[in-house]
């Protein structure tokens, strides 16, 4: 059943049209003027707005400005009553928004077919809006499935270039070590049972510090082993997150897909920035606090999921590396929601966001970053990849000052279409 709201601040005005549109079948609101119009199209969101012209405090000029303003509303079908009908005056009146003009007095056919008109023309304006969302999330789809299928070629190939030769770093450091030290006890030895060198020897002996030459070597030969281990863990991780992306529903951690995903963002965790005083640059951190629940595995696509997680962090990464206190923690929480679902919470302590920040963020191609530092895809792809995809829930709770924090829920096991 269609919503109409009529404005006008003359009772008789309110009745007669009132029921003359409710004998047609059409729910009908009345408002007594412009103010208390808009909050009732702001609950109401109605199809067709008849207002009159003139009203005190917000006229019906005004009211179809801030009614047209409002992306919620914009869409509405607004019939301006009025008893002018100079050209200047329906100028002034589409000027603001004014999708139609009744001329007084109220023909009752004249105004039930400008109505009906008005409700097509709303209907199309809803359907066009629909097929515009669709084509937006199509078009997100497309670049999520081509930038995994990218990635995934890439981290792979990087990961098997990588591998191979810290493989040869990480296998030989063993007969480093080993060398070293046979060569040291042979030294020692020599000088045991040699005190006195040829002069050309007891020289070179002079020239460095044995005793520390002997005690760092040790020292940079485990320095090496672990980062060439780090490395070796990199790659693990590359490897681990190429395959989640080649392969279909599978039963997974989702704990280790966090961490495989916090491994792969380490590098961004801690950044250079400058103190306000000396202006020389020091390290910041970013500190993860984990509070894992005991979950079962979780059938899902992993890849797309780690891809959903990668977007999440990212994005609280970028939050805090701008926020000036020197405090910055991410805390990632997980728990059963009941016995078929788990929840996964994702909380920073950044700046937060506005009610009309926080209303458009899972839009495709809507973002806060400058020009050339995000596409707005990111949260579009993750809430796709959780609720349309996996058939779980993604909420985000935010106020200014008060950081975020991002609420996923997933089922623990994918329902099969026959």
């Amino acid at each position: 059943m269609a919503n109409i709201l009529v404005v006008d601040d003359d009772l008789t005005v309110q009745l007669v049209l009132q029921d003359l549109l409710e004998s047609e079948g059409y729910e009908v609101t009345v408002a007594a003027d412009g103010s208390e119009a808009l909050e009732l199209a702001q609950r109401l969101h109605p199809d067709v707005i008849i207002c009159d012209w003139m009203m005190p405090v917000v006229d019906g000029i005004e009211l179809c400005r801030r009614i047209k303003a409002s992306p919620e509303l914009a869409a509405t079908f607004f019939i301006l009553l009025t008893a002018r009908e100079h050209l200047s005056d329906r100028i002034k009146g589409f000027n603001a928004g004014a999708d139609e003009f009744l001329y007084k007095p109220i023909e009752t056919e004249e105004l039930l077919a400008r109505v009906r008109a008005g409700l097509r023309s709303h209907s199309l304006a809803l359907q066009l809006s629909k097929t515009l969302q669709e084509l937006q999330q199509t078009q997100a789809q497309l670049v999520q499935k081509e930038k995994m299928s990218s990635l995934g070629h890439i981290v792979a190939g990087i990961a098997h270039e990588i591998n191979n030769p810290i493989t040869f770093i990480y296998g030989n450091l063993a007969y480093v070590k080993s060398y070293s030290t046979e060569l040291i006890e042979l030294l020692r030895l020599y000088e045991e049972f040699i005190p006195n060198p040829p002069p050309a020897l007891r020289d070179k002996i002079a020239s460095f510090d044995k005793d520390f030459l002997i005690q760092d070597l040790q020292k940079v030969i485990d320095s090496m082993q672990n980062g060439a281990e780090r490395i070796r863990k990199i790659v693990l991780l590359l490897q681990d997150f190429a395959r989640s992306a080649r392969t279909g529903l599978q039963l997974v951690d989702i704990h280790q897909c966090l961490d495989n995903t916090l491994g792969i963002l380490q590098h961004r965790l801690h950044f250079p920035v400058e103190k306000t005083a000396s202006k020389e640059p020091e390290t910041a951190s970013i500190e993860v606090i984990k509070k894992y629940g005991n979950l079962p595995e979780v059938e899902c696509y992993a890849g797309e999921l780690n891809q959903a997680f990668l977007n999440i962090l990212n994005n609280a990464i970028d939050v805090l590396r701008q926020k000036d206190e020197p405090e910055r923690h991410i805390i990632i929480q997980t728990e059963m929601a009941d016995t078929t679902s788990v929840r996964i919470r994702i909380a920073d302590n950044g700046a937060g966001m506005s009610e009309a920040v926080k209303s458009h963020i899972f839009d495709p191609f809507f973002t806060t970053k400058p020009v050339g530092s995000g596409t707005g895809l990111g949260l579009a792809i993750s809430y796709q990849i959780i609720v349309s995809q996996h058939g779980g829930t993604l909420q985000c709770f935010s106020e200014p000052g008060a950081g975020t924090e991002f609420c996923i829920q997933l089922p623990t096991r994918q329902i099969r279409q026959n």
